[in-house]
């Protein structure tokens, strides 16, 4: 029988932190330990300063040792950590690694908090704590560790349970974060799988083997029998979501489904992730062609270029030529050229689409009052989603929502506006992207076309339109693990409140969401929702949203918060927080913009500072070949991540932008909610540091 070896996240991390010498030692050590860990050239040596006797070092040279844990039954090899001798010895001695009796998941504990729990009288506080009402058996079920149950049990507070981050395994900090959010405890151990009233299957806490291939287990071990993914940990050791899942993750990516699924989550949570690993099982499900069967779409061509990048680190050619990746208008226009539609969308003729407006508002009613903008948003909000086209029909739409009533004999006086704009758009040859949605679904049902694709992903939904979701319904035949669908209407910065069932698409029973975000850091987190506080967002449905149980796992500094006197000062500060850093992380550190012409001052701030820059443009990739720091606009950095943040120009009248000229406040209202989402998109880029600055008057977003 083969030895069971795996290799830690943790070993991977540690790695990277040593010099580039003992680095490729390192990595040569780990390929003879995967192939065989009992190779003669492998010597075990006994950790006497380990509590834990399963420990053992293996060198790696004369100075630098590596640490495995090798249990005595179940023939489990595992390396931990890799290090200076006395300063593995060290990391040796501070943990203990057990088997949970209840959820089987292999868990590391630190030792000293081991300690610290067992000088605690946890029956003084065990009545009146936070989990008071929840038992031992089902807080470890959980996976909260038994030794380190008297420190939940001091909990009194949600406030109280931030101590415990860094002292309980992650899957036990997030249970008990859901809980202490006002989860049920039903609901909690739904969503990771758990029952509540069964006796489980009893566990051998001396099985390391089984442990292994628990899905908790595999967010921080992987088995080095999987080569496709620890060829992906060696070639880029820091991107973890490549290997290292969440169980919920898991659950979501690798099943069968019985029709179309919704996946909600806040920024940073893997939603992205998600979809991507979910298109690799998809296509390696498909039978071997070269025809594409599965479509991974999302609103704009900057996502499908990142997320067509990243597929390639996870998916082999034959895999990746299974899939295909494009933004949705793209994809349309594509598709009725093929069948001998030649479409000129608006966007790209917005001089054009002005002077159409223009001359259809010379038709607009004397009485009532209307302003332009009532027109442009009446067609955008009413007209366009309800796909109206006589004047029969716009007297019967809802216009739930438009902060203008009409009565009846004002829509019959408006309607000329609407009819001359849309002969107008004909005449020239424009379409919308609402009109091409709806002329690509006619022809789909008149020439009975079959389905193209068999599996459909849709990233970042909460920017698509009800007949964008129409058409896709249309795109592949109903069927299991047909439709899936993610996104967060906390994000929602380009499309309009949609609900999926009057799409026809049903997600009844297959709804599941995401809390833990992996991204940023808990303060910068909190900083982020702090914009989004008291409004109301959708779930893509027709019900409410909101971020009960969003947390993130790591902790850092306060963002920096601060609106200088002048443009200078601003720039200065920028440019000296990024000289205090390594030139070689500037790679990773990004100045974001609300407009586009505000880049050419901070541009200039870098110039002067000898201090390399790229800008990330629209429809490209970033260029991780490019030194120095990246550049872009807010909606651009849209699904991207770095290091270190800066959102610049936070200024009045800039964030939120003031272009509209509208006198409904539903649509002022609506304007400042997308204002306030592009914000918290841009401060979630964030993964360590973030600093939010302006200069003169400061946006009102930032009280």
């Amino acid at each position: 029988m083969q030895p069971k070896v795996a290799i830690s996240s943790d070993f991977f991390n540690s790695v990277l932190k040593l010099p580039r010498a003992q680095q490729d030692k390192a990595v040569k050590l780990m390929e003879t330990f995967r192939q065989n860990p009992k190779s003669p050239g492998i010597n075990y040596e006994t950790i006497q300063v380990a509590r834990d006797k399963n420990l053992r070092s293996i060198r790696i040279d004369q100075a630098y040792r590596a640490i495995v844990l090798a249990p005595e039954k179940g023939d489990v090899y595992i390396l931990l950590w890799a290090d200076l001798h006395d300063d593995a010895y060290q990391w040796a001695s501070d943990r203990i690694f057990k088997v949970n009796p209840e959820n089987g998941v292999l868990q590391i504990l630190d030792t000293q908090y081991v300690d610290e729990a067992q000088k605690l009288q946890q029956s003084v506080v065990a009545q009146v704590g936070l989990y008071a009402s929840i038992r031992d058996r089902y807080l470890v079920r959980l996976g909260v560790p038994e030794d380190l149950l008297p420190l939940v049990r001091q909990v009194i507070s949600p406030l109280d349970l931030d101590d415990l981050k860094v002292k309980l395994p992650d899957e036990a900090y997030e249970a008990l974060a859901l809980l202490a959010d006002g989860i049920s405890l039903e609901e909690v151990m739904s969503v990771y799988d758990v029952s509540l009233h069964d006796a489980p299957t009893p566990i051998d806490t001396n099985d390391f083997a089984s442990a292994l291939d628990t899905p908790d287990s595999k967010r921080r071990f992987l088995l080095a029998s999987d080569d496709e993914a620890l060829q992906a940990m060696l070639d880029a050791p820091l991107e973890k979501w490549r290997v290292f899942l969440h169980p919920l993750q898991r659950k979501l990516i690798f099943r069968d489904w019985n029709g179309p699924v919704r996946v909600l989550g806040g920024a940073g949570t893997g939603k992205t992730v998600v979809a991507m690993h979910r298109a690799k099982w998809s296509a390696e499900q498909v039978h071997e062609s070269r025809e594409t069967k599965v479509l991974l779409t999302t609103f704009t061509k900057n996502l499908a270029l990142d997320i067509e990048q990243n597929l390639k680190h996870i998916c082999a050619p034959e895999v990746l030529r299974k899939i295909e990746v494009i933004n949705l208008d793209a994809l349309v226009k594509r598709f009725m050229e093929k069948h001998g539609y030649k479409i000129n969308y608006t966007f790209w003729n917005e001089k054009k689409t002005e002077e159409l407006w223009d001359n259809a508002l010379t038709l607009k009613p004397s009485e009532g009052d209307l302003s332009e903008s009532f027109f442009r948003e009446e067609w955008n909000k009413v007209i366009q989603p309800q796909n109206i086209n006589s004047l029969e029909s716009y007297l019967q739409a809802r216009r739930v929502g438009r902060g203008v009533q009409l009565s009846r004999s004002m829509r019959k006086a408006v309607w000329d506006v609407f009819e001359n704009y849309r002969v107008a758009l004909n005449d020239a040859g424009l379409k919308e992207a609402e009109d091409v949605y709806r002329d690509a679904l006619t022809l789909i049902e008149n020439d009975q076309l079959q389905a193209p694709y068999t599996h459909i992903l849709v990233d970042e939904a909460q920017d698509f339109g009800m007949n964008a979701f129409r058409l896709l319904r249309r795109l592949v035949a109903e069927d299991k693990n047909d439709l899936f669908i993610v996104g967060d209407a906390h994000q929602r910065i380009y499309g309009s409140k949609v609900v999926l069932g009057q799409c026809g698409i049903k997600i009844t029973g297959r709804s599941h969401k995401l809390r833990i975000n992996y991204r940023t850091t808990e303060q910068i987190r909190q900083s982020a929702v702090s914009l989004l506080k008291g409004i109301a967002f959708d779930d893509l449905d027709d019900k409410q949203d909101d971020q009960s149980g969003y947390r993130s796992l790591m902790t850092g500094a306060e963002p920096v918060i601060h609106c200088f006197d002048n443009a200078k000062a601003e720039t200065d500060f920028i440019v000296a927080s990024l000289q205090e850093r390594p030139e070689q992380s500037w790679l990773n550190a990004c100045i974001t913009v609300r407009r586009l012409k505000d880049m050419e001052r901070y541009k200039a701030a870098l110039t002067d500072a000898h201090i390399p820059y790229y800008q990330i443009e629209q429809n490209t990739v970033d260029n991780a070949k490019h030194p120095g720091v990246r550049i872009a606009t807010m909606h651009r950095v849209k699904g991207l991540e770095f290091d270190y943040m800066y959102v610049a120009g936070v200024n009045e009248g800039v964030v939120p932008l003031n272009y509209l000229e509208s006198d409904d406040v539903t649509v002022i209202r609506e304007h400042e909610q997308k204002e306030r989402s592009l914000l918290y998109v841009a401060i979630t880029r964030a993964k360590r540091f973030c600093a939010i600055t302006g200069f003169g008057q400061f946006s009102g977003f930032m009280a």
